[in-house]
């Protein structure tokens, strides 16, 4: 009786011989149709303008290409994770295969859109950190636009955690580590959406987009309709009636969508540490995206303060962590900690992820020197303002009453030089060099002193003769570097020395040390 030959072993997931997985055959029922969205302008001009032609021809051509082109993708997409490498490759024709090495993987950041979550999959990108200007989303991270949930979830852990997989484990998803809660978001914090003014970018575009439409077909809307009374009207009452219901309105208009843009972006807001040093953010009402920080990765806290989320007592957190894409936004890129919410919680979230209270020690005050400083910038460039409208005033008939009303700013000026200049300070506590800085938009800063690449003494011709230096920190994280500004010289030289210690020691004389 002959027995049977043994089975081949399961390759291990993670492993040099790990299996290649598909995308969910599910995303076949929705990429056609985002293609022929994406396709309609190519396919009306077809229909409607070309008809009776060879561009109709042209136009049916190019949208079915396109069409091909997305279903090829569902279907010739492989993914596999090995013991070193991450690896992708797609093509029918044109072929391409893709590898992210693991230890080069900052982030995996897992985003469930609405077409996602119409079959329960979800997107997972891959980001190296590499920061690609120019080139367009989507080229400094791999992104696997259709996986399930569980599969999300088990990339996330397998890349993040570098955990090990066995054969056994290939059958089943690995266990979700146990987490604590560090932040959740509260239902009343919406309260703060108001003052963050995210709707002006908004509106902005939307007036934007319509002026240039109208000015494309040379079209007058305020000729027309409802707009052509409301001009009307505006025309006949006084200036300053006039002013006063537009900036009512658009205040009105702002908020309405500062508070839609923060139940979308914020909902579910959920801030959590899980046992292999990770930091997970959850967050989203319509789009849910997922979002993971290594700790081994963070270099400090931001607390953001905008003088009108401040006048009510709120501020909001951010990341200093290596490997985001800073410049896109610290709500894009994955490094928010914590949305506008109370000061107080903001800065408890801020000891709870640094594990020291960074953000409620006191902070050296700068010399009075730096007061004078602060003054005189923020002064002379509303004189320099006032300046150039009276001369436009005087050369090319320009009104009287922009150069004045620019003079009248000169007080405001003044009260927020001082404000700027009752904001500086720093301390070093512990790990971490913390900085503070800003009026209109107020920010603390706590750096890891470890982490620093360096540090750099600037003076320019004003500060010399005012005693004055800015010390830089440089790091590879956030925006590349933190500055103290406006400290003394000697205090400054004896900061950057305790910052990193030894560096400047060599290049100091007795009297500085």
């Amino acid at each position: 009786m002959s027995l049977p030959a043994p089975s081949a072993p399961i390759a291990a997931e993670g492993s040099d011989q790990a299996p290649w997985h598909r995308l969910d055959r599910r995303m076949l029922l929705i990429r056609p149709v985002l293609d022929l969205v994406r396709s309609l302008p190519v396919l009306i001009g077809a229909l409607f303008l070309g008809h009776g032609s060879y561009w109709q021809w042209f136009g049916l051509a190019a949208t079915a290409a396109t069409v091909a082109v997305g279903v090829s993708h569902c279907l010739t997409s492989r993914y596999r994770v090995t013991a070193t490498q991450v690896e992708w490759r797609t093509g029918l024709v044109l072929r391409k295969h893709r590898a992210v090495p693991r230890d080069r993987i900052r982030t995996v950041d897992v985003v469930s859109e609405p077409k996602h979550r119409l079959f329960s999959l979800s997107a997972v990108r891959i980001g190296t950190g590499r920061h690609s200007h120019g080139k367009g989303p989507g080229k400094d991270e791999l992104v696997l636009d259709a996986v399930t949930q569980a599969e999300a979830a088990r990339l996330r852990t397998l890349l993040l955690h570098r955990t090990p997989a066995t054969q056994a484990e290939t059958a089943e998803e690995p266990p979700a580590p146990a987490e604590t809660l560090l932040a959740t978001v509260d239902k009343r914090w919406v309260r703060y959406a108001p003052f963050t003014l995210s709707g002006i970018a908004v509106v902005g575009a939307i007036l934007g987009a319509t002026y240039q439409f109208a000015h494309e077909l040379h079209f007058d809307p305020t000729r027309y309709g409802p707009l052509r009374d409301l001009t009307q009207r505006a025309l006949e009452q006084p200036v300053w009636l006039t002013v006063l219901i537009a900036a009512v309105g658009l205040l009105l208009i702002v908020s309405v969508l500062s508070v839609g843009g923060y139940v979308l972006s914020f909902w579910n807001f959920r801030l959590s540490r899980e046992p292999g040093g990770t930091l997970h953010i959850r967050r989203g009402l319509v789009t849910t995206r997922s979002v993971s920080i290594e700790e081994e990765r963070l270099r400090g806290v931001e607390l953001k303060e905008p003088l009108p989320l401040r006048m009510v007592g709120g501020a909001k957190c951010v990341a200093v962590a290596a490997g985001l894409r800073e410049g896109k936004g610290a709500d894009r890129g994955g490094s928010l900690l914590l949305p506008p919410a109370p000061a107080a919680r903001a800065r408890a979230v801020a000891a709870d992820v640094l594990g020291e209270d960074v953000a409620n020690v006191a902070l050296a005050r700068h010399p009075r020197r730096a007061r004078v400083r602060r003054i005189t910038r923020a002064t002379t460039s509303v004189l320099v303002l006032a300046a150039i409208l009276f001369v436009l005033a005087r050369l090319a008939g320009l009104p009287e009453w922009p150069w004045q009303g620019a003079l009248v700013l000169v007080p405001l000026a003044v009260v927020v030089g001082l404000d700027r200049y009752r904001t500086l300070g720093h301390v070093i506590i512990g790990r971490y060099l913390v900085t503070r800085s800003g009026s209109l938009a107020r920010a603390t800063v706590a750096v890891r002193r470890d982490r620093l690449t360096g540090i750099v003494l600037e003076r320019s011709w004003f500060q010399r003769r005012a005693g004055l230096v800015t010390v830089r920190a440089p790091i590879a994280a956030g925006r590349g570097h933190y500055q103290v500004l406006d400290v003394g010289e000697h205090a400054g030289i004896a900061l950057a020395d305790a910052a990193v210690p030894g560096l400047l020691t060599p290049f100091l004389v007795p009297d500085d040390r």
